[in-house]
């Protein structure tokens, strides 16, 4: 079993001489992976609709899915059959990830109307089984910090927090009444109304794909919270507001342009003008800060920005694989306007909106969790 995992990974260049004999099913597994990543001399998947589909459900049959993701990640870069896609009855045997939905969606203006109704539904299955799996954590995170944020010491009698004041009160216990008499109430504020503004500004450039995926999640999820405000906008060097789709992240991301290019002092200029409260505002850039516009004005609204008293914070990515790249220069300059940069995990995203709504120390934040913050 040993030799035999090694023949599979090392391909059959490492046993021309075919002295290692495989199983029925090693050598099925050897020929799905033959076909991909010795293309050239195989002829590899061709370019027909037949082949590849037979590929695809051979996979499928051999392998786990997280493994079958990443053979077609592999296949669509490595073969250029991105345009196989563009057909629904390939699409409907696909298995769903992050992605293949940053492929869809850069592929959405060439599709058929009927492929793009199938592309609609991939993408609505992956983006609800995101929000599914992401939704709980940010929701009791973003909670709990607002709750913490509107404690006061002169609560309304509805609005006591009776397990903190009867335990801050245990020492004021009358033996002789059998009572706490308390000495100082807790309590929570006014939770009716909007508490915290969220503006996430996300780039639309073909290395954020990943990232814009989890954003429009997010975005959604944030939404639905009563307490708080929430403004979602995309940016190549346009700038649309997609707000108003917060309600349906799939309909967001269609919403959406990948490959554009990048003006990020567009972006922060238009965050200026939906800010309102700068103290109770947190403004999320989601970048790798590639800055294709004017990079002295960039810097100027984001000085702006954090003046005014909003946080700002920027990610090189949201994914769960960091940022591959980033311009170090202007995440050098961001930081010392006081604005972290750093790349962040999905499921470190919950947290972090907690920290910020909390008015905590960013940077303090990331540092211990263990998160490398650019400088």
């Amino acid at each position: 079993m040993h030799l035999e995992r090694w023949r599979l990974i090392l391909g059959r260049a490492s046993d021309p001489e075919q002295t290692l004999p495989l199983g029925a099913e090693a050598a099925g597994m050897d020929a799905v992976l033959e076909a991909l990543y010795d293309a050239e001399r195989k002829g590899g998947l061709g370019r027909s609709t037949p082949n590849l589909n037979r590929w695809l459900g051979d996979i499928r049959r051999y392998f786990p899915a997280p493994v079958v993701q990443m053979l077609q990640r592999d296949a669509l870069e490595r073969l250029g059959l991105a345009q196989l896609l563009l057909e629904p009855e390939l699409l409907a045997i696909v298995e769903p990830d992050v992605h293949l939905v940053g492929t869809l969606l850069a592929l959405q203006k060439a599709m058929p109307d009927k492929t793009r109704e199938t592309a609609r539904l991939v993408v609505r299955r992956i983006v609800e089984d995101l929000e599914k799996r992401l939704r709980p954590d940010l929701q009791e995170s973003v909670r709990q910090a607002l709750n913490r944020s509107t404690r006061t010491r002169r609560p309304r009698l509805h609005a006591i927090d009776w397990r903190r004041t009867i335990y801050n009160n245990l020492k004021h216990y009358q033996p002789e009444l059998r009572a706490i008499i308390p000495q100082q109430l807790y309590g929570f504020g006014q939770k009716g109304r909007a508490m915290r503004h969220v503006v996430l500004l996300i780039d639309q450039s073909g290395s954020m794909a990943d990232s814009v995926v989890y954003a429009a999640v997010f975005g959604a999820v944030l939404a639905s919270l009563r307490s708080l405000k929430t403004n979602l906008v995309v940016f190549d060097t346009a700038v649309v507001d997609l707000t108003e789709h917060l309600t349906d992240p799939v309909e967001l991301l269609f919403g959406t342009q990948l490959g554009g290019g990048t003006d990020i002092h567009k972006a922060l200029a238009y965050a200026q003008t939906l800010v309102q409260t700068p103290q109770d505002t947190i403004v999320v850039l989601i970048s790798d800060l590639y800055e294709g516009g004017n990079r002295v004005e960039m810097l100027k609204k984001a000085r702006a920005l954090r003046q005014a008293g909003a946080t700002v914070v920027a990610l090189l990515a949201l994914n769960d694989a960091g940022a591959p790249g980033f311009d170090q220069e202007n995440a050098t300059a961001l930081a010392a306007l006081d604005i972290p940069a750093f790349a962040c995990t999905p499921q470190q995203f919950p947290d972090l909106m907690a920290a910020a709504i909390a008015r905590q120390d960013i940077r303090e934040w990331a540092g211990r969790r263990g998160i490398s913050v650019k400088a």
